[in-house]
């Protein structure tokens, strides 16, 4: 049993508890609770309608640059390299002098060639004279016929003579200015294969001196599968695009270290027959190269028009969402809820995105502070106008 200054004691302490539970639990009332949550302020965003424009879809396509021309340059005539004039990698014209092979013994060729022709003019003109005298003679009677005859075929015999005479000395000719090899077009010189004082040969293909390539302008060479190919030709069909077979279609070209398509040019050519070993088309693109940036040999991004154009609503990639794979956006209402409005993309250009489906072009699109919205959200709207190249507010 306990004393009377034990159960004073024990009864003390359960009074103070009980008290303090009691104070506890009103401290805790949530009463205020929903006007704290009632009073949480709107979010602040940006809002901006769709802007409107003409839109040209674009397709790309991956392909190659190559020279419009690459000449062997290549010896013509045999004998010894006397002069190489030229730097390997340097610009050339046309008919620039490249390699001189030892002219002397072709020049004496030429000698002999054109001695022989004059023996032959003066011969020709000796059977001329003879037959004149004859028919002379002839209609006097002073001549038999034999003799006649043999006069006219002594001058046709001369005139073939010279007819030899000539063509060999054109061939000898040629043959000196064969000791002069030029630049056949105008571009891109390589290194010499065969250097000063070697023997070359003009048999059997004539020895490979150098290559020349040209630069500007440049081709570029892409594959387009059937598909592509069969939606060109219906866009064509329905006059919403034209042939590329019948006039120049525009094309753009960026390089590897390009984000742009910075270089404009044109499709000239379209093989007549698809690749049944790869299921696919080539098409040819015409680039002029003015500060050579486009080298043979590298691989390009082409762009040509995929569709005829039309008006689209873009907005910019910022206010789009992707939720599971779906892509939404957040519309404003005039009370200053938000409408969860999912879309469906169609092609970008430059840095916006045209809406497929899922917007009306007075619909007022969250730009800025999306991250923030949460269905049921109240916002505090700034409406603001979308440029036309990309995107930003104005």
């Amino acid at each position: 049993m306990f004393s009377d200054t034990t159960f004073r004691r024990i009864t003390l302490w359960l009074g103070l508890l009980a008290a303090l539970a009691v104070l506890l639990l009103g401290c805790s009332e949530p009463s205020d609770a929903p006007a704290a949550e009632a009073k949480m302020p709107p979010v602040k965003v940006k809002v901006a309608q769709p802007l409107q424009k003409e839109v040209l879809e674009w397709d790309e396509y991956t392909g190659r640059i190559e020279a419009m021309e690459t000449v062997e340059v290549r010896a013509r005539i045999d004998g010894y390299l006397d002069k190489v004039n030229f730097k390997a990698g340097d610009k050339v014209k046309k008919g620039d002098l490249l390699f001189v092979i030892d002219p002397r013994p072709y020049r004496a060729e030429l000698n002999r060639a054109e001695g022989e022709l004059e023996r032959a003019r003066a011969r020709l003109e000796l059977a001329k004279n003879d037959l004149q005298r004859a028919e002379h003679l002839r209609r006097a009677k002073a001549i038999s016929e034999e003799e006649y005859d043999a006069r006219s075929k002594g001058q046709r015999e001369a005139a073939a003579a010279v007819r030899a005479a000539d063509a060999a000395a054109q061939t000898a000719r040629l043959n000196l200015e064969f000791t002069e090899i030029r630049a056949p077009i105008s571009g891109r010189i390589g290194r010499e294969f065969v250097t000063q004082g070697n023997l070359v040969s003009g048999g059997g293909g004539g020895t490979l001196l150098t290559v020349v390539v040209s630069v500007d302008p440049v081709y570029v060479y892409v594959d387009a599968d059937e598909r592509a190919v069969l939606k060109y030709r219906r866009l064509a069909e329905a006059g919403k695009r034209v042939s590329a077979r019948e006039t120049r279609i525009t094309a753009k070209l960026a390089l590897i270290d390009e984000s742009d398509f910075p270089h404009e040019g044109y499709i000239d050519y379209i093989d007549p027959r698809m690749d049944p070993s790869t299921g696919t088309l080539r098409a040819r693109a015409v680039f002029s190269n003015p500060k050579e940036f486009l080298s043979p040999g590298f691989f390009a991004r082409l762009r040509v028009p995929g569709s005829a154009p039309y008006q689209g609503l873009l907005i910019p990639d910022r206010a789009i969402g992707t939720d599971q794979g779906q892509k939404f956006v957040w519309v404003a209402k005039d009370d200053g809820s938000v409408e969860y409005r999912r879309i469906v993309l169609g092609a970008a250009t430059g840095r916006m995105r045209v809406v497929s489906e899922g917007l009306q072009p007075g619909d007022w699109v969250i730009i800025e502070g999306i991250q923030k919205i949460r269905p049921g959200t109240k916002i505090e709207a700034e409406q603001i106008t979308l440029s036309e190249t990309d995107g930003t507010s104005s």
